[in-house]
């Protein structure tokens, strides 16, 4: 047998032992997806879903059912709800969609659809993002009083800096004086509420 043919052998018998070791770590990654889907019930993916759903059908209705979350001076409750973001990334899409929703019914038009919820959205990619609790219900006061106050300005002709100034005092209300308190409770329940967020 020439070396040529030994290091050929050699080369396929290396081969065939990599492709059992990812074999095997690929039954072991299934077999712990599984695990893990057995424990908590429910895949990753369907409690990301879930989770998304509840969150933007509450908003939706908090915003809906009661009333001062729009205009020029505003005090929007759901908000409360945004400092979510800072426990589960699923309240991402959750918020976009529950203020999208919600801005149909009780918003300042179309400007509100889409500038409203395009803030909320970006409101939320950064409290997931926020190192802290204190600073989590920040980007919402920061954002909606910028966006809102421009949507209000095109759609109503409300005073630019007056309206920034009242929107940001409404959100300060909501996602301070409400939604820190809720960061509080939730943080005590967070592994019941969000599983392994």
């Amino acid at each position: 047998m020439g070396r040529g043919s030994m290091d050929t052998q050699k080369m396929n018998a290396d081969s065939d032992v990599v492709k059992a070791e990812r074999r095997k770590m690929n039954d072991d990654e299934v077999k712990s997806n599984r695990e893990e889907k057995t424990k908590s019930g429910i895949s990753r993916s369907s409690r990301y879903i879930a989770e998304a759903a509840v969150i933007a059908a509450m908003y939706a209705a908090l915003t809906i059912l009661i009333p001062g979350g729009s205009g020029q001076i505003q005090i929007r409750v759901s908000e409360a709800l945004t400092v979510l973001a800072y426990f589960t990334p699923a309240a991402i899409p959750g918020l976009l969609i529950g203020c999208l929703t919600s801005n149909i019914f009780v918003g300042a038009g179309i400007y509100d659809i889409v500038f409203g919820s395009l803030a909320t959205l970006i409101a939320a990619f950064f409290t997931n993002r926020m190192p802290s609790k204190l600073l989590a219900p920040l980007p919402p006061v920061i954002l909606n009083a910028v966006f809102v106050a421009f949507v209000l300005n095109l759609s109503i002709n409300a005073p630019l800096l007056v309206t920034m100034g009242t929107v940001a005092l409404g959100e300060i209300i909501a996602c301070y004086g409400l939604g820190y308190p809720l960061m509080l409770l939730v943080e005590k329940n967070r592994s019941r509420l969000f599983g392994g967020n």
